[in-house]
């Protein structure tokens, strides 16, 4: 709605206004191009106008997509999935995102997976083989070395640590709550 809005200010007519994407039905240039970026930037949003950018968060979305909300297991490859989705060569894809990212889109994609891993651990969602298997891991020997890799941590030590976190918190609210009666 506060993106809407600042569009409406700007006199510009929108055709959708959805999470992470604008069409309007002028061209921005000049003067409305930067009032749009002060003022998005003030809302803490960036207008992206550059073609490769929006390529590249395009593909991160699509990634996080994938791996966040889907409720099927990751049986697809990622390369062909993104090559098909933004008709472009894997190859350019990777090159492109390498160039602007500075890290491998394989990287991204296992940074990713991991990032899922740790939700599932912390909300107990599946166990560790239904986790391998969700997100297309070859074994559960592969999954603990990536996910230590990344972490420093097994999935198993991971776990223990939220654990100790979270009885430390309740301990000290405990205390918290009898010096205050």
């Amino acid at each position: 709605m506060v993106v809407r809005d600042e569009l409406k200010k700007l006199g510009l007519h929108f055709i959708f206004v959805e999470f992470g994407e604008i069409e309007v039905m002028e061209n921005i240039t000049g003067k409305k191009s930067e009032l749009l970026k002060i003022e998005l930037h003030k809302l803490g949003l960036d207008l992206l106008d550059d073609e490769k950018t929006i390529l590249i968060e395009g593909i991160k979305n699509a990634v996080s997509e994938l791996i966040f909300t889907s409720d099927d297991s990751l049986k697809m490859d990622f390369n062909i999935y993104l090559s098909k989705k933004f008709n472009l060569e894997i190859q350019y894809i990777s090159d492109l995102f390498f160039d602007v990212q500075g890290i491998s889109l394989d990287q991204f994609i296992l940074s990713q997976k991991i990032e899922r891993i740790k939700e599932m651990i912390i909300y107990e969602e599946l166990n560790i083989l239904e986790i391998t298997q969700k997100l297309n891991f070859s074994d559960v020997a592969n999954l603990y070395f990536q996910f230590k890799k990344v972490t420093g941590f097994s999935p198993y030590n991971f776990k223990q640590l939220k654990i100790r976190r979270h009885t430390i918190l309740d301990d000290d609210i405990k205390r918290n709550r009898l010096q205050v009666e």
